[in-house]
């Protein structure tokens, strides 16, 4: 099968078409012929050798796909309520960006009815994530306010459209007027243009001085100090990424006096129970959001999967440029040529 591998740590252009071994399915498992995969931050991370593939998962870049399930474990697909030829979008701990890839059947959902291969490819890793996080751990309630730091991202706008169809007043913050206006365009009650107002400042004004109740953070690093004065009385902080450094200092005194939760997480390496137990609640909770376009993929560009005449042989060249520059609003997503 093709491939798209990492030949060396480094910039965009180490990434190229391959060939490799087709996997096969072992107990618990299926293998997806690939229709679609997403692109995500951590992929451009492990290129960069900053973030490595789980012991025992796939080198392969790639953490969701979606396609046509075309083996498995008989026993495991009977009990999901899958079969040979279903469509399926899946979460994966490595192997996405390749024709065919193996997934644990505990991961996958079918498509939602009515999205694409391309659409469904871009669903599972900010949804199990915005899902975990905002919702399991950030116990985001109905009625509370919720700010998203990055808007504009996968995650952003994953997170904005379920909040708001959950009824919680969402406020999101990115880096131009016109990324501002798409996330008010998503939905979001207000935006902030972090690069020309100061967030802090704008949520005093915009929540009358009480402070929000949930803030997801892909920043981390010195935003932590003032997120935690950000937070209204029993709120949660939620770091998923530390875009701006792993080393924050914050005032603890708040922490005690407003009894705030200060929280994060990494997915990819939790076990298979764990994402199952996720898989299980999105199906639920909002998979029928999708199905009814209360809740809709976000997607900014599609490449190429495989194309000669592009850098590597592979439109993931420039995916990942695009990716790095963020420019994007939603997500971005390789098509092998059958979505």
């Amino acid at each position: 099968m093709n491939v798209i591998e990492i030949a060396g740590f480094g910039g965009p252009e180490v990434l190229r078409l391959a060939q490799r071994a087709k996997p096969q399915a072992g107990v618990g498992e299926l293998c997806i012929q690939v229709r679609a995969s997403g692109v995500n931050r951590p992929d451009v991370l492990q290129r960069a050798g900053h973030y490595p593939a789980p012991p025992g998962a796939s080198e392969i870049p790639g953490l969701e796909v979606a396609g046509v399930i075309v083996a498995g474990d008989a026993q495991a697909l009977a009990a999901a309520g899958l079969q040979l030829g279903d469509r399926v979008c899946a979460l994966v701990s490595g192997g996405g960006y390749a024709e065919y890839c193996v997934a644990p059947v505990a991961q996958c959902l079918p498509v939602p009815a009515g999205l694409t291969d391309i659409e469904a490819a871009s669903l599972p890793e900010t949804f199990f994530t915005v899902w975990s996080n905002v919702f399991e751990r950030g116990r985001l309630a109905q009625g509370e306010t919720l700010l998203v730091q990055g808007g504009t991202s996968g995650i952003g706008v994953t997170a904005i459209q379920l909040a708001k169809a959950r009824g919680a007043v969402v406020i999101a913050t990115a880096g131009s007027d016109a990324k501002c206006k798409a996330i008010l365009d998503l939905g979001a009650d207000h935006a902030i243009n972090y690069r020309t107002q100061d967030f802090e400042a704008e949520l005093r004004r915009l929540t009358d001085g009480r402070g929000v109740d949930v803030i997801l953070d892909m920043v981390a690093g010195a935003y932590v100090a003032r997120e935690v004065n950000s937070l209204a009385e029993d709120g949660r902080l939620v770091i998923i990424a530390v875009q701006g450094g792993v080393k924050s200092e914050l005032n603890a005194g708040l922490v005690l006096r407003k009894r705030l939760t200060v929280t994060g997480s990494t997915l990819r390496a939790r076990p298979v129970a764990f994402k199952q137990a996720i898989a299980q609640a999105c199906l639920a909770q909002v998979w029928p959001l999708l199905e009814s376009g209360r809740v809709k993929p976000v997607l900014f560009q599609v490449f190429a999967a495989q194309d000669a005449s592009l850098p590597g042989g592979t439109g993931a060249v420039q995916a990942h440029r695009l990716m790095e520059s963020n420019e994007h609003i939603g997500k971005i997503v390789l098509n092998w040529g059958s979505a």
